[in-house]
């Protein structure tokens, strides 16, 4: 069955004006979050670090119409709880 993986973004200030976006994914254990990636370089303004790890996390879906699916996961089976037509 086809999971679409929890993927959140935030962004980090390590040191005043200096902005990076994080991805952090939920891990093994529903309450923990593992970094899956982050900006190599800093943004000056917050906005600007968002819109970048808004954009990463789109670019790790194949399609949009469905977002970022767990490795393995055949997009094409019918989702839970909703009948086959």
């Amino acid at each position: 069955m086809s999971h679409i993986r929890r993927i959140s973004v935030h962004v980090d200030e390590p040191n005043p004006g200096h902005f990076y976006w994080v991805l952090m994914e939920e891990g093994d254990d529903v309450s923990q979050w593992v970094e899956l990636q982050s900006a190599e370089e800093g943004f000056a303004m917050w906005i600007d670090a968002l819109q970048a790890g808004m954009w990463t996390l789109e670019k790790l879906a194949e399609d949009e119409r469905i977002g970022p699916r767990s490795a393995g996961d055949d997009e094409d089976a019918n989702p839970v709880g909703i009948p086959l037509m």
